[in-house]
């Protein structure tokens, strides 16, 4: 074989490797569910805040915890810990998509992306999106 071959079977099997090891390691959007049964791999959970029980965020203790109740797309109902600032107007966000772990029953949250009715337009939505640790918000 040429040497330019066999270069070219490398840089091939190489490509390969990267792009199977993007898929492996990418998290994918879940129930609390799925996210329960694999609590060492990161999940995107998709549900609406769960307005009738009481938001946990007390800035004069702990500035970096913010804690709610969040229910799935299959009805399931969990606790959810962000580390970071509770997000400015929460409580009106639409749709509620959160990147995490579940740690027992409580889902540990490192992101936060809602979905809320946009204030300059009519009936359009906004989306926003907090990081934990972070107090910068980015508008998508």
């Amino acid at each position: 074989m040429k040497r330019t071959h066999i270069i070219g079977i490398v840089i091939i099997a190489l490509a390969i490797g990267m792009i199977l090891s993007t898929f492996a390691d990418s998290s994918t959007y879940a129930s609390f569910n799925e996210a329960l049964a694999e609590p060492q791999k990161e999940f995107h959970v998709v549900g609406e805040l769960n307005k009738e029980k009481e938001l946990e965020y007390n800035p004069e203790e702990n500035v970096n915890r913010f804690a709610f109740y969040l229910v799935d797309r299959e009805g399931t109902e969990k606790k959810v810990v962000f580390n970071g600032t509770k997000p400015q107007d929460f409580e009106r966000s639409e749709q509620v998509v959160i990147t995490g772990k579940m740690k027992d029953e409580v889902f540990m949250a490192d992101k936060i992306l809602m979905k809320c009715p946009s204030k300059y337009n009519d009936g359009s939505s906004e989306m926003q999106e907090f990081n934990a640790g972070q107090d910068a918000t980015t508008s998508l």
